[in-house]
């Protein structure tokens, strides 16, 4: 194992036992690599590796701090690696929400309660009132993030939202491109929440495979 690695999983060893919370300020540099048993050096190059996982926070004059560790925040590391994908790579940013986003559906229809309810349907009529596809496109993703944090699983909603947001330009596209594509969207949207708030988690499921199913579908046939 190289030492950096060592460094970095003995770091992360103090995180896990609760020898540092988030928020806590590490040790200063020396005491610190004195303690791990590693080089000053290779303590920076972990530190700065787990600075860009939103790990470490690295503040200039004042010290290193562990980060909130909320799921957002650590998953902005992977939001850039998506960033890097081609047209053929979204494809299979699609076949993942096509997994979670349906297995999001039937925890919202567990789980939502009737504030949360009300809140999409506030979404859904503000969809409805959408004049052009930029802006149901606008909507929709907002749609699909308040399903996924209905499913009061952070993780799981973070991970949607950074997915979601990273397939707009094909959903422009399609909206401009194919007839009726924007009703039916509408249409879909009401139908999914409909099963969520009637309970009926296997019918969100199935209807939200068909909504996602759809955009990816178009996006095979136009590449």
């Amino acid at each position: 194992m190289a030492v950096t690695d060592e460094a970095i999983l003995k770091i992360k060893e103090m995180i896990l036992t609760g020898e540092l919370a988030p928020g806590d300020r590490l040790p200063p540099e020396k005491e610190l690599s004195d303690r791990l048993g590693l080089s000053r050096s290779s303590l920076r190059e972990a530190v700065k590796a787990l600075e860009v996982i939103r790990v470490l926070d690295v503040r200039r004059g004042d010290g290193t701090y562990v980060t909130s560790l909320e799921p957002r925040l650590l998953l902005e590391a992977m939001s850039f690696v998506i960033d890097l994908h081609d047209d053929q790579s979204v494809l299979e940013i699609f076949a993942v929400r096509r997994i979670l986003e349906p297995a999001a559906a039937s925890l919202a229809a567990r789980n939502a309660d009737a504030e949360t309810i009300e809140r999409l349907r506030t979404v859904v009529t503000s969809v409805d009132e959408a004049t052009d596809v930029e802006g149901l496109v606008t909507h929709d993703l907002e749609f699909h993030r308040g399903i996924a944090e209905a499913t009061g699983n952070a993780y799981l909603a973070s991970l949607i939202d950074s997915l979601s947001g990273h397939t707009v330009r094909a959903r422009v596209w399609r909206g401009i491109t194919e007839e009726s594509a924007v009703d039916r969207t509408l249409h879909e949207h009401h139908a999914i929440l409909d099963a969520i708030a009637a309970g009926d988690a296997d019918l969100a499921q199935a209807l939200t495979v068909v909504h996602v199913s759809g955009v990816e579908q178009w996006l095979r046939s136009a590449l």
